[in-house]
């Protein structure tokens, strides 16, 4: 592997730990990213004419305080700061030297982005652009924002950290759970946009799976006896235990009423159930323990041979009255029409506001799945046109032709 597929790697694999290693320290993630953006540069420049260090991460580490430093120098930092961030980097340079690892502190950024005195609509982009290495334009689409309005307000976000010089610190017990809902929300819009690339074609996302499923199990070994943070990491093992199903030999995908059980990962599932026997012991249910019961129902089939319709369809009715998102609306009427029916599930379809639903893919392809079930082929076309245009999946939209042109 050349230096140029190195450096890409470890962008990807190593950026949010950087990040939050160096923030946690200097407290001014703009000055950050520049740092750490130069040190890219400089292994560009170096590596391919000295060679590829033998750990990058470190190289990229030192360098970056290196840049900080040069920057606190020039912009005449206090005489208090500047042993500090020399210390730093003589730290990062006995690691380049030793079997030592820098720690990750990714955890420690996550509650930080979630400090009282950071707007809470921001929260959420702040961590998955800062901590988790997404770029803002992509964050923009997932919060339905212009990107530009979504740089502003992540820029506005960083300048009040740096500026009041905000600290980490484990919130209390009454603070806990507003906070950790963030942490939660972003850790799960990582995993589902990496769950989306189902081809995984898409380099921005490769890996973003793992990193995912990493900080929810450091999550849980952190605070053991939250049943919200079990249940992630319930859910996104019992999604991650069908990755290898969801598409066939030739690429297509394969929905999951329709995958074959015997492709499903035994342990991830039996490593969910236990998440969710443990979350289920502190009598505290919330959306992702529902969300990942749901996911407990599908595997069973594994062993019955049978899908629960109606034991999902109850699930989803005490998520829609806890999270009514447009997501938990569209699956509950899947649920409900499957396991009572077409027209009492294209009823909860015709039911949601209209403004919620023009733009989002998975409710056109139900309505469209719904029509064509009940009989009604012009609706049909119709819905499954417009799933297709708003598909962003190429395997997904090979499967929604394949529907459509069945009718």
């Amino acid at each position: 592997m050349n230096a140029r597929n190195i450096i890409e790697e470890t962008a990807r694999d190593a950026y949010g730990r950087l990040i939050s290693y160096l923030t946690l320290n200097w407290r001014d993630i703009e000055a950050v990213e520049d740092a750490l953006a130069d040190a890219f540069v400089a292994a560009l420049e170096s590596w391919p004419r000295a060679g590829i260090p033998d750990k990058p991460e470190s190289w990229l580490l030192a360098v970056a305080k290196r840049k900080l430093i040069d920057r606190a120098r020039r912009e005449r930092v206090s005489e208090r700061a500047m042993p500090a961030l020399i210390a730093l980097s003589e730290e990062s340079q006995q690691m380049s030297s030793t079997d030592t690892a820098f720690p990750d502190e990714r955890l420690n950024m996550l509650f930080l982005c979630t400090h009282p005195a950071i707007d809470q609509s921001i929260r959420t982009p702040l961590m998955l652009q800062t901590v988790l290495g997404m770029d803002a334009s992509r964050i923009a689409s997932a919060f339905v924002v212009k990107p530009s309005t979504m740089g502003q307000r992540l820029t506005r976000a960083k300048a009040k950290i740096r500026t009041e010089r905000l600290t980490f610190a484990m919130p209390d017990a009454e603070e806990l759970p507003h906070r950790l809902d963030a942490v939660l929300e972003a850790i799960y819009a990582v995993y589902g946009s990496g769950w989306d690339d189902l081809t995984g074609v898409d380099p921005r996302r490769k890996g973003l799976v793992h990193e995912a499923i990493y900080l929810g199990k450091l999550l849980a070994n952190y605070l053991p006896d939250e049943p919200e943070v079990q249940g992630l990491l319930a859910l996104m093992l019992h999604c991650e235990a069908r990755r290898e199903a969801r598409i066939d030999a030739s690429g297509s995908y394969i929905p999951l009423s329709e995958q074959d059980t015997t492709r499903w990962s035994t342990l991830m599932i039996m490593e969910a159930e236990r998440c969710l026997r443990i979350a289920s012991q502190s009598k505290r249910i919330g959306r992702f323990q529902l969300l990942a019961a749901i996911q407990s129902v599908h595997a069973q089939r594994a062993r019955t041979g049978v899908i629960e319709w109606k034991e999902i369809a109850l699930l989803y009715e005490g998520l829609a009255q806890l999270s009514p998102t447009i997501g938990v609306l569209v699956g509950r009427a899947a649920a409900v029409a499957e396991g009572y029916g077409m027209e009492r599930g294209f009823a909860l379809l015709e039911s949601m506001p209209r403004d919620k639903i023009v733009s989002y893919q998975p409710y056109w392809a139900l309505t469209a799945h719904l029509h064509m079930q009940l009989g009604r082929h012009e609706e049909a076309r119709l819905a499954y046109s417009r799933a297709i245009g708003l598909c962003e999946d190429p395997s997904i939209r090979q499967f929604l032709y394949q529907q459509a042109n069945q009718i």
